[in-house]
């Protein structure tokens, strides 16, 4: 937008220096009408002619401008295109400068991180240093070692140490393993003690169970023993009480037979049709006493 405004005023300021003064000049240049004295048709021919000069210096001028006018555009163009170049290197620049500020500040701390392991590792040489100082008498000591003993060399001594090491720790494994057998094995026991204990447990209290259904049962023979010997009382005296019925009722069945002077077959065990018999006797006795009754009875009225 700056651009397109800058580029107006700089034509407009360009027409103005250009044909400002030569329109002037050539204004001067055209003679006085007053001073004129050819026909009209010479002075317009003459007009006609300038006027044609005119234009054509006019279409010059325009060709002129336009050239100046593209080249101008072109300079204008070229001016920008410098500047968006001009932009696009110096961020580049910064870009470029940032990047090797960060990468900078990256090999500073590596730097310093490589300083510290380089003070750590340091520090450790000197305690290694220290160390093996402290651990030379043991050297000695191995020497001597190999001195009065079978082995020829240090490293002998330690291969030995090392295989009795790994024997003690084998047997500490299988004293470990054979504590922990034991462990569970005792563990079992104590569980099946237990378990034999609940089951011992049980078993004593169904045994007081059935002690008690036990006495509860005798006490109760008891009871029905004593009920059976008087139900057997009982029905001994009605036994003899039956007999004595039974006997009774036959009697009375003979005398009622002998009574109706029939022929009668009863068995002797038939106790119930005897005493049918008997009551169908009493019966017709009283329905005979009744009529006797009620005849002696009209006779009184009469």
């Amino acid at each position: 937008m700056s651009l397109g405004i800058m580029e107006e005023e700089d034509l407009a300021e360009y027409f103005r220096l250009q044909y400002g003064e030569r329109l002037l000049q050539l204004l001067q240049k055209f003679p006085n009408i007053e001073e004129q004295s050819e026909s009209p048709s010479i002075r317009l021919l003459e007009k006609k002619k300038e006027a044609k000069i005119m234009h054509h210096a006019m279409l010059q001028k325009k060709e002129e401008l336009g050239i100046k006018e593209a080249q101008l555009k072109a300079h204008i163009q070229k001016f920008e295109q410098f500047i968006q170049e001009n932009d696009q290197k110096r961020i580049r620049a910064l870009k470029k400068a940032n990047k090797e500020r960060d990468l900078k500040r990256q090999r500073m701390r590596e730097l310093a991180k490589a300083k510290q392991e380089m003070a750590a590792l340091r520090l450790e040489h000197q305690r290694l240093s220290s160390k093996l100082q402290d651990y030379s008498i043991f050297n000695k000591y191995l020497e001597k070692v190999v001195e009065n003993s079978e082995f020829e060399e240090i490293h002998e001594v330690i291969a030995r140490y090392k295989t009795l090491v790994s024997m003690h720790y084998d047997l500490m494994q299988s004293a470990q393993e054979g504590q922990e057998k034991i462990e569970r094995a005792k563990a079992r026991l104590a569980r099946y003690m237990e378990e034999k204990d609940d089951e011992i447990l049980q078993h004593n209290n169904e045994l007081a169970r059935l002690q008690m259904r036990f006495d509860r049962a005798r006490s109760d023979v008891i009871i029905w023993e004593s009920r059976w010997a008087h139900i057997q009382n009982t029905a001994a005296k009605k036994t003899l009480l039956l007999g004595t019925i039974k006997m009774a009722t036959l009697n009375l069945f003979q005398i009622v037979s002998k009574q109706l002077k029939e022929t009668t077959y009863v068995a002797l065990e038939d106790t119930h049709k005897q005493l049918d018999m008997i009551q169908q006797f009493i019966q017709d006795l009283s329905d005979i006493w009744a009529e006797v009754k009620k005849k002696d009875q009209q006779q009184i009225r009469f």
